[in-house]
């Protein structure tokens, strides 16, 4: 597998980007895909997205559906899509450390 450096950090990934393993995630992780995803601040709507994926995840082992995400957060999907340029599946999902979302092109 690929790795990444960024930060100090050394990171293993996939090859759609997404890293090896969910306990992997960091700080320096979020910051790397804040970068490549072209998003200049995280605030506090980003962070939440983000805490919404990873509590979803460690309790169900997958990435909740979009209007799950959409509902608890009470994001409409076109802002999380404001907030994630990539998309809610590649860009959320991977900034929170999830591995890639089945039907995630």
């Amino acid at each position: 597998m690929p790795t990444v450096e960024f930060a100090g950090k050394s990171f293993t990934v996939d090859e759609d980007g997404f890293i090896d393993d969910y306990t992997n995630w960091s700080e320096e992780w979020q910051q790397y895909v804040k970068k490549e995803e072209g998003i200049d601040e995280l605030n506090d709507e980003h962070k939440k997205v983000v805490e919404v994926l990873r509590e979803y995840y460690e309790k169900n082992g997958i990435a909740p559906m979009v209007r799950v995400l959409s509902k608890v957060t009470g994001f409409k999907l076109k802002h999380i899509y404001e907030l994630f340029p990539s998309g809610p599946g590649k860009g959320a999902c991977k900034m929170a450390g999830l591995p890639k979302p089945t039907g995630c092109v």
